[in-house]
């Protein structure tokens, strides 16, 4: 890949940023003196493993590498490419650096996608410095690469862009010579319909406005010398997609937000399904869901279905994994499970009144016997010397006082009765009852 891109080339390649300083979003990366802009302008020989949420950057930054240091550019395809291309490239790399020729920008989009074998494959390029690598992948490296690739590269973490980003993104391409060159203007309707929809996707808000401009030509009546206006309704058209009226920055984004989350608290699972298909639709971040869903496991579930936390945290896990589109059909399943779950506020009433009662003053002193008793000196004050052990006791469970006196009777979880909380409350009145001498 080169700088020039043929005017037949899609929308998104030609408007690829050919230097840092054009690169929209990740603010972090581009700062002076950050290590990407010292490998750029000091020319330094340096593997990248970069790692983010599609359309954020990473192509570009590895033809910006190439580019800005004067680099041969060699793209391997992940999903097509085996070890035999891996280390043809490589050695094609080493032969171009043993005759004086210029160095290689190796770059390997989905890096994710490869096997350990042709992930090692790579590792004597890296090693003997053959090539620069930059490893491109949506999952998370930890998991998705092997560590001794890993260990010898720089990680560098994308962030999504802001819907700013992207419409900066759409206005540059809208008037720059590589992209529209002012032929067209975009109504504001159909610019905030083409951001949604683009969901931090810079390279998806391009292929849209692509669309959009082709079909807004076809359609124009307009007069030689006039400027075809693309309007909300040839954008919807063009994209195949209605709009969805959700503002990720708005009232609409709370009160969805609200909406999802009282309709899985509601047991209404058809319900929750409809916003969280907003939601996305709309280009929400997936991680906002699923951190919602962590929270209202215990919140609104707790120990009712004590299952619930796990699938939430797995479903979270999940989006940091795959990425979407597909991680949509984790959310779902999480979802669905958190609406059918019976339901429990106990956990949030327990720790909120426990936390009034500190806030209120209520501290008292630790009880002498639960003092510790390892350092020295401490046997001489009392600490630890009527401390029941709780394993030799009938049942593993000890009458004695835990709490401080100010709060001895303090019942602050209260379980319900609802699934699996049921049994959870007649077992901790039973305890409660024994430790309680009750």
């Amino acid at each position: 890949m080169t700088g020039f891109s043929h005017s037949s080339a899609p929308l998104a390649v030609r408007m690829r940023p050919r230097t840092l300083d054009e690169l929209v979003g990740q603010s972090q990366l581009r700062a002076p003196g950050s290590p990407l802009r010292r490998l750029v302008e000091g020319d330094q020989p340096m593997s990248l493993m970069l790692w983010g949420p599609p359309g954020t950057g990473k192509t570009t930054i590895a033809s910006i590498l190439s580019q800005q240091t004067n680099r041969r550019f060699v793209e391997v395809s992940a999903v097509a490419a085996g070890v035999k291309e891996v280390r043809a490239a490589i050695d094609a790399a080493r032969r171009e650096l043993a005759r004086g020729g210029s160095e290689t920008v190796l770059f390997v989009d989905e890096v994710h996608r490869f096997t350990k074998a042709q992930q090692d494959a790579l590792l004597p390029g890296v090693e003997n410095r053959w090539v620069t690598l930059v490893a491109a992948t949506t999952e998370n490296p930890f998991f998705s690469v092997i560590s001794p690739l890993l260990s010898r590269s720089l990680l560098l973490r994308l962030e999504s862009l802001t819907d700013d980003d992207v419409r900066s993104v759409v206005a540059s391409a809208l008037t720059d010579e590589r992209g529209l060159g002012g032929e067209l203007e975009l109504a504001d309707d159909a610019l905030d319909h083409l951001v949604r929809l683009a969901g931090g996707d810079a390279r998806r808000s391009l292929t849209y406005l692509e669309a959009a401009a082709g079909a807004a030509r076809d359609v124009s009546t307009s007069s030689t010398g006039e400027k075809i206006v693309i309007d909300l309704k040839t954008a919807e058209t063009a994209v195949d997609q209605a709009a969805v009226r959700y503002d990720r920055q708005g009232d609409q984004h709370y009160d969805v937000t609200s909406a999802f989350i009282k309709s899985v608290r509601g047991s209404d699972a058809d319900a929750a399904l409809h916003y969280l298909a907003r939601m996305m639709e709309a280009g929400e971040d997936p991680r906002f869901i699923a951190r919602r869903l962590i929270i209202l496991a215990s919140e609104d579930i707790g120990l009712a279905d004590p299952t619930a936390l796990t699938t939430a945290v797995a479903a979270a896990q999940a989006v940091q994994l795959i990425g979407m589109p597909e991680a949509r059909l984790n959310l779902a399943q999480a979802t669905i499970a958190l609406a059918v779950a019976p339901k429990s506020n106990a956990v949030i009433m327990a720790i909120d009144a426990a936390s009034a009662d500190v806030r209120a003053g209520k501290i008292g002193s630790v009880p002498p016997h639960l003092r510790d008793a390892h350092y020295s000196g401490a046997k001489k004050l009392g600490h630890g010397k009527t401390y029941t052990y709780s394993h030799d006791e009938p049942y593993g469970i000890a009458e004695q006082q835990y709490a401080p006196d100010v709060v001895a009777d303090a019942a602050y979880y209260r379980p319900t009765a609802l699934g699996a909380e049921a049994a959870v409350k007649e077992r901790w009145e039973r305890i409660r009852r024994i430790i309680r001498g009750g």
